[in-house]
This record gives C-alpha cells, structure tokens and sequence, in this order.
C-alpha cells in the first residue's frame, strides 16, 4: 500500500511516502512548499501519483493556518486521485517519535498545546524527570529544564511530528472530507463586523 502523509501545524512541515512500511522518502520544509515536496516525494521514488492507496494528514493542534494548508491539500489531493484518508494528532506523532516523552507544541500567547488537547502555560505542565519534546520544548527549553524536564538539543528530529509516524498511527481510512482539525482555542484573526 503506497501511503502519502504529511504534517503542516508546525513551523516545520514533514511529508514521507511509505510503501508497505518501508519510507520510500521524507522531506522538512514549511507548508507554503508541500506540494513541491509532494512531487519531490513522489520523483524520489520513481512513483506517479495515481499509484496511492492512502492520504495521511496531522490535524494538529498547532499554527491555524498551517493545519488548514494540510486538510486543504489532503482534501484536494484526495478528490483528484479518489483516495482515502486518515487523520492523526500533530501531538501523537510527536509522542510515537519519543517515547515515553511528553509532546509540547509551541501555542504562541506564552503558551504550549499539549496532550488532551488543551493549551497551557509551560510552567503549568508537570515535566521533572520526563523528556519533552516539539517546538514549545525547544522554545521554553530553559524554563522546562529548570523544572527538571530533558529537552534534547534544538536540531533531534524528535522534535519533529515526523509524517512517517503519522503512517505508522493511522488505523482507520475513510473519506478525507471527514477529517477534522484539532483546534484548542479560537484563531486570532476574527471576521471584520459591519
């Protein structure tokens, strides 16, 4: 089974083309480039595009707009080629990528999204002992590490929701109309009243 799957609710966008299990390749970039990446994907592995069985996206928690770049594409992606899809937690990949430690997505606001989803303050998370992990880890390192926490060095790829864990989660395949994003609070931006 050839399996496109893709993460854009972070700063850094993953995308990985899975056959069988195997990674056939995997990109980082930012979501403004996915499909480019898409194509290098499928370039790399000497696939076409009509050759997929499956579309995986990260749903977040994470940037609005990123993870509305990710459903749209996997939307598209998936009415143009009559695929199905399946949809996983920014957070659980990040979780699959380290085990037993704790994933913090950068929430903005002094805040981090973690699991539940809810977003808290980092100072708010009980972190002693644990290792954590995504971009609020790396963005709060200092305050966590005072807390007790280990936060590998800024560069570890298991600070990345990497999109070939989000193949390894997925379970369940169906219409990918049917996906939704994971929002923890409301978008900054709000319609202009008349």
């Amino acid at each position: 089974m050839l399996i496109l799957a893709f993460d854009t609710a972070t700063e850094v966008a993953t995308s990985a083309l899975v056959s069988d299990g195997e990674v056939l390749g995997e990109r980082c970039s930012v979501a403004a480039t996915l499909l480019e990446d898409v194509d290098a994907l499928f370039r790399q592995a000497s696939a076409r595009p009509r050759q997929l069985d499956a579309i995986v996206v990260g749903t977040g928690p994470g940037s609005f707009t990123g993870t509305r770049v990710g459903l749209s594409v996997a939307r598209g992606l998936a009415l143009a080629l009559g695929v199905d899809g399946a949809g996983i937690s920014t957070l659980d990949a990040l979780a699959a990528g380290a085990e037993g430690g704790i994933p913090l997505i950068d929430a903005r606001r002094g805040e981090v999204f973690v699991q539940g989803p809810e977003a808290c303050r980092p100072d708010e998370v009980d972190v002693a002992g644990k290792l954590c992990v995504g971009s609020g880890a790396v963005r709060y390192r200092e305050l966590l590490e005072a807390g007790g926490a280990e936060v590998p060095p800024d560069h570890d790829p298991r600070h990345l929701p990497r999109a070939a864990l989000h193949v390894r989660l997925a379970e369940a395949y169906g219409p990918v109309e049917r996906i939704q994003p994971v929002y923890v609070r409301e978008p900054d931006a709000k319609p202009r009243e008349a």
